[in-house]
């Protein structure tokens, strides 16, 4: 069972409520324990049965039993008064659009105040509605419930169950569409990136603009620089032109520092001025007169696209079917056995 958190009912503005949220629980609780008995009490079997262990129980109970529907008209009283009450201050505090609201929300409420064995099971509900306000309020914690883990578990099981069902299906259909010749690829390059062309060539404009600007930064760029430079050393030495400066006497390992200080510096001020350089207008020529040419006339390279699309699908689909709900009962069961 869960317990109730003192401290943060003291603490909590909503004192007053919470305490009548307890009191209405402990109320409901009795109510529909004694609706139970008395249900079974009126089969002939527990009858017979309470006679033989307690007569004078059957003697005194019977006339309760009998005039039961008065009395738990007396719970029902009490329930649609604090029903009335919670509606009233909600009239007040304006916690709905519309006063009328209230009653529609809490249905349950007045469905479960019906005196009727079908309109009675209503009443859990009710429990269960005051059970989430107190657990909102953190006076008591469901998640340490057993039968909460029980709900969680069962109703994660159904999710699970049912969106991967609905997941493998909708991609199946996808397989489907691909495998008869469904022109997808072109349907991206036309009506997706064609569309925002544009705006993808300002992007990568401006992103290509900010890296040239990083690079000739003195400190952002200076991996960068490192890098061009031992990149440019490294082909400076292994160059069988430019060693032979190393036979020039006592002037060779100077020019050939200077020479490869020279490079690096034009190789990375290339780099910057050709990031920097790079217009929207560039870039749409590049793709129009280069990257556009590539259509979905190549019948083979659409094929390898289509082929690459089904198998990630697939793979997809392997791993949404995984019940991943089964894993956590095994894992649960081995906690178990090594407790």
């Amino acid at each position: 069972m869960f317990k109730v958190n003192r401290r943060n009912l003291l603490k909590s503005h909503e004192g007053p409520w919470i305490l009548l949220d307890l009191a209405m629980l402990t109320l409901l609780v009795v109510n529909l324990i004694w609706i139970i008995f008395d249900s079974l009490y009126a089969s002939t079997f527990i009858q017979e049965n309470l006679l033989q262990v307690a007569p004078g129980f059957v003697d005194s109970y019977q006339p309760i039993h009998e005039n039961f529907l008065l009395i738990d008209l007396g719970f029902v009283a009490v329930f649609l008064t604090e029903f009335c009450f919670r509606w009233l201050v909600a009239i007040k505090r304006k916690e709905y659009v519309r006063w009328y609201f209230f009653p529609f929300i809490h249905w349950y409420d007045l469905v479960g105040c019906i005196p009727l064995g079908a309109a009675r099971i209503f009443r859990f509900l009710r429990i269960i509605s005051i059970l989430h306000r107190l657990h909102k309020y953190k006076i008591i914690d469901l998640r340490n419930t057993a039968i909460f883990r029980f709900i969680t578990f069962y109703y994660d099981v159904f999710v699970e169950e049912l969106s991967d069902r609905i997941v493998v299906k909708v991609l199946s259909d996808a397989q489907k569409d691909i495998a008869a010749g469904s022109p997808l690829v072109e349907d991206i390059s036309r009506n997706v990136i064609a569309t925002r062309l544009p705006i993808l060539s300002k992007w990568a404009a401006s992103v290509m603009a900010h890296i040239g600007e990083s690079i000739e930064h003195s400190d952002h760029g200076k991996s960068v620089r490192e890098h061009v430079n031992q990149s440019v050393g490294k082909a400076v030495r292994n160059n069988s032109q430019i060693a032979t400066l190393r036979l020039v006497p006592m002037l060779g390992g100077t020019i050939e520092r200077t020479l490869e200080d020279s490079i690096t510096d034009i190789v990375t001020q290339s780099i910057v001025n050709l990031l920097k350089d790079v217009t929207p207008e560039k870039i749409d020529d590049f793709v129009e007169h280069g990257i556009g040419r590539f259509s979905s006339e190549d019948h083979e390279l659409d094929q390898e696209v289509l082929i690459v699309i089904n198998e990630v699908i697939e793979l997809i689909k392997v791993h949404v079917s995984e019940q991943r709900w089964k894993s956590e009962l095994n894992k649960d069961v081995d906690e178990f056995e090594t407790n």
